[in-house]
């Protein structure tokens, strides 16, 4: 197995951590979801940012949807139960937040689940074909990831990061 396509199947076993966590997120206390959450997500950003060096970055295909409103909502609402009041926080990187008066809000749950409905498509694709679209499946991915999901990826760590350090003395 090459070792480019040996990094590609790694980085389908990270999506499906991601995605396994979300949908199982009620059944975590909120310090151990934000503990995994908190390990996954720099994990996905840096091997979406990074794995192009190895992989033909060529015109990707279109890809059914996985994903329907229901699931995003159940997957939605999952993460909502868990981190409580926590789930809110101010949004920063809004682009109407130049022209606002007042503070624009998001929630961990939202973005959350925004990433894991390109990572479950991910996984899905690659599952349905079993491996043989690959590498068409990664390069779709990883345009919605520069598209959209990387800065959500990122805002959401500053808001879970908030979550696990708030109140505590060094």
């Amino acid at each position: 197995m090459s070792g480019e396509r040996s990094r590609l199947l790694e980085v389908v076993g990270l999506a499906k951590s991601y995605c396994e966590l979300c949908e199982g997120a009620v059944e975590y206390p909120k310090e151990e979801f934000t503990d995994r959450a908190l390990d996954l997500l720099p994990r996905l950003y840096w091997n979406f940012f990074d794995l192009s060096a190895g992989v033909s970055l060529g015109e990707s295909e279109y890809f059914s949807e996985y994903v329907d409103e229901s699931l995003y909502g159940q997957i939605e609402r999952g993460i909502s139960a868990v981190m409580g009041e926590e789930d809110t926080f101010l949004e920063t990187f809004e682009e109407d937040m130049k022209y606002s008066e007042t503070p624009i809000t998001s929630s961990i749950s939202e973005c959350m689940a925004d990433i894991y409905q390109p990572l479950f498509n991910f996984i899905s694709i690659v599952h349905d074909s079993e491996g043989s679209q690959l590498e068409e499946a990664f390069i779709s991915c990883k345009e919605d990831f520069e598209s959209y999901w990387a800065q959500t990826l990122c805002n959401v760590m500053r808001a879970l990061n908030s979550v696990k350090y708030r109140g505590k003395e060094f």
